[in-house]
């Protein structure tokens, strides 16, 4: 009985996948377009399509939906592990960054060519030392949370790879990843947007908030209309069991901890401090902390769990306090890119303030809150949520969204 349940369920997920398929396409929206001049179904064989692909069940699927639509499909992979860094061979596990990608880049070209599918290694070691490795290392010795994969995607994944590829000799026409997400036209404000995935559960449009019009014009998401569970199970279909129960990347290095990534000069012990300066004890490094970490802290004898609540870069300081002290109504944000309009004085759809609901975090549910911009461009705003928030990290990404609409983001400076 159990068996044929689960044949059953095979069977749906694959016919759930194939008419999802079936009427995204008929509507224009498998590529997250509603109007897109740029990708005409029956020009798809005078189109290239470059794939970022990592080997992982996501982008190979994307590759494969885009090959099944008859489009010239080659893929890109960024080869980033040089060896610079020292990883304890004892602490290993599956990321981005490490001595486990030359096996990876074998498989992955093992799979390629077993699909039919052109693929290309463009080298990023230095690039992706400087635009992630070293803005990890700064933004955690200034005290605050970095986020590298807002980084990774905005200045490599969407950026420098493209540009490396083409320098490489390599021409496409548009580029498409793996992320759950979508991009559509709107004819009346005619521009490109940027939505959430239709799975909410894994909906990645958070990562990607630093889009620019020029960069959404020529991206497709494959699967931005489609389910996880679907996904694999087109896996499945195509004999690929292996990539649909593999577990999912959720590291950007191969290692437990990130202490890997700093020299032991800059790992200084240093105090730790209640709000109003009283030493409490001492901590083993600022990098080893977070806004609202609790165990670890090594404190005891308090009367109640007390958790960091700010993090002192310059002056190496970590300063806790009760679960209450973890909620802001408030935060500063710079740096933002704005998707759904030019400026934030835009009046075509802005009205300031301006009501969104703003995402803290990628696993964080979205809150109502207003934001009033801080400069004539909106360039720095600040947010006021309806009910409090817990655990504000500066260094953070908050985006904005109204329903499913991606507004833009930028990077939290204060709380």
């Amino acid at each position: 009985m159990a068996e044929n349940t689960r044949k059953a369920a095979k069977k749906e997920n694959i016919f759930l996948l194939n008419l999802a398929f079936f009427f995204a396409c008929l509507a224009g929206k498998f590529f997250g377009l509603r109007t897109n001049p740029h990708l005409v179904m029956t020009n798809s064989h005078h189109l290239t399509i470059a794939v970022g692909m990592s080997g992982g069940v996501d982008s190979t699927m994307a590759a494969c939906l885009l090959k099944r639509q008859g489009f010239d499909v080659v893929g890109v992979t960024m080869q980033i592990w040089d060896g610079s860094i020292d990883l304890p061979a004892e602490e290993r596990r599956s990321g981005c960054y490490g001595p486990g990608e030359a096996q990876d880049l074998e498989e992955l070209r093992t799979l390629t060519t077993r699909l039919g599918i052109r693929h290309v290694t463009i080298p990023l070691a230095t690039e992706y030392r400087q635009w992630v490795l070293d803005y990890f290392r700064r933004e955690y010795l200034a005290g605050r949370t970095p986020n590298p994969c807002v980084m990774c995607n905005w200045k490599l994944k969407f950026g420098l790879l493209l540009d490396k590829a083409r320098a490489a000799g390599l021409a496409f026409d548009r580029f498409a990843t793996g992320h759950y997400a979508r991009v559509e036209y709107e004819v009346a404000h005619a521009r490109y947007v940027l939505k959430r995935g239709l799975d909410t559960e894994k909906d990645q449009s958070y990562f990607l908030y630093h889009l620019t019009q020029a960069q959404l014009r020529n991206l497709v998401f494959p699967l931005g209309a489609l389910k996880k569970t679907a996904v694999k199970a087109l896996a499945r279909e195509l004999g690929l069991e292996h990539l649909a129960t593999r577990p999912e990347s959720q590291d950007f290095i191969e290692c437990k901890h990130y202490g890997a990534l700093f020299k032991d000069a800059t790992i200084r012990p240093g105090p730790i401090v209640d709000r109003t300066g009283r030493v409490l004890g001492e901590h083993k490094g600022i990098i080893y902390y977070t806004i609202g970490q609790r165990k670890g802290l090594g404190l005891s004898g308090t009367k109640a769990p007390l958790y960091v609540v700010q993090i002192d870069g310059p002056g190496n300081t970590i300063a806790v306090g009760p679960y209450e002290d973890l909620f802001s109504d408030r935060l500063q944000a710079e740096d933002m890119n704005w998707i759904a309009f030019d400026t934030l004085r835009t009046p075509v759809r802005v009205h300031t303030p301006l009501r969104v609901q703003a995402k803290i975090r990628q696993q964080h549910k979205e809150a109502d809150a207003t934001v009033t911009p801080e400069d004539p461009d909106g360039h720095a705003v600040t947010v006021v949520f309806d009910q409090p928030q817990m655990a504000i990290a500066p260094g953070q990404a908050v985006v904005f969204y109204q329903d499913d609409l991606v507004l833009g983001g930028g990077t939290i400076t204060r709380q």
